[in-house]
């Protein structure tokens, strides 16, 4: 955990949130400022910076982080169409330095995004 982080803060429980999904690697919320009816954030609970931090030894962890969008999605009634997301780096749009998936689903969804 890297105290300074928003998210490990987040997973500590010093900052409130909705939780939609928890188990003992990753932890699922609602983003607070929603770009779409269902917006839910999936973390890691292991602190890594963002996509371009991790390794081969991560590729179960991105694996089960992928596999648990495609649950909650299912559980959130996407049948229609979703979308996930990472944003990596400043110029890639991250905002927070902690690796997440951006499930976004509920409406039409725009192409390109950016």
């Amino acid at each position: 955990m890297v105290m300074s982080c928003l998210f490990c803060r987040i997973l500590q429980g010093d900052i409130p949130s909705h939780a939609v999904y928890s188990d003992e690697r990753c932890y699922a919320f609602s983003d607070i400022h929603p770009q779409a009816p269902v917006h839910i954030l999936i973390i890691p609970r292991r602190h890594i910076d963002s996509l371009d931090q991790t390794t081969a030894e991560d590729t179960a962890l991105l694996g089960h982080l992928t596999a648990m969008a495609t649950q909650i999605a299912r559980e959130q009634k996407l049948a229609n169409g979703y979308r996930v997301v990472v944003n990596t780096g400043e110029d890639g749009g991250q905002t927070v330095s902690h690796l997440h998936l951006h499930l976004l689903g509920g409406r039409s969804l725009n192409w390109p995004p950016g």
